[in-house]
């Protein structure tokens, strides 16, 4: 069983010095770059995001109240635990009129790569399984994660756990967790 720690990750400061980054997962790709990336931002001020042409958005704002996304001109308010997906590329930007936030985020090469996050609310009775091509990231509360016959292990906050559909690790405890999906898109033919 894998387990990211986000005490262990590195704060990376945006491309337009409006807040940092902490990579969570990446998957390189053949140009040097990256075709999906899971990774847990704070944004501290307004201002404009990064643009990723040909890449597809997941935001989910994890920690603060509200975030105000404007994308291709539109306003969007974004509630705590609500993804909401939109064009990499297209001009965004952020308005926090209750404060800080900090937000997961999910981005995929579009045409190669589909990236999902669903909020799930967990259960002290009945484990949730991490498989392969997903990652368990715990929001809130207090959790434990393990595979069978192995002692589970404690999870801090933000803290990830890798999928593997050999020994699936389950997670288990009283929160909320973010599981992020990242799916291979199939051509048609």
């Amino acid at each position: 069983m894998q387990i990211i720690r986000f005490a262990d990750l590195k704060a990376e400061p945006w491309r337009n010095g409006g807040g940092v980054t902490r990579e969570i997962a990446r998957h390189g790709s053949e140009d040097g770059g990256w075709d999906w990336r899971v990774s847990i931002a704070d944004v501290a001020k307004a201002g404009d995001f990064s643009p990723f042409p040909g890449m597809e958005r997941v935001l989910t704002v994890i920690e603060g109240e509200l975030l105000v996304l404007t994308v291709d001109g539109a306003e969007h308010a974004m509630e705590k635990y609500r993804p909401f997906r939109f064009d990499g590329g297209a001009a965004a930007g952020a308005k926090l009129p209750t404060g800080d936030i900090r937000d997961l985020n999910v981005i995929a090469r579009r045409d190669a790569f589909k990236g999902y996050t669903s909020i799930i609310e967990l259960s002290k009775k009945r484990a949730h399984p991490v498989f392969q091509g997903q990652l368990g990231v715990l929001l809130q509360g207090q959790a434990k994660a393990g595979e069978s016959g192995a002692e589970p292990l404690e999870l801090g906050r933000y803290d990830a756990v890798v999928g593997s559909d050999a020994d699936s690790p389950e997670i288990l405890g009283r929160g909320f967790l973010a599981v992020v999906s990242i799916d291979p898109v199939t051509a048609r033919g």
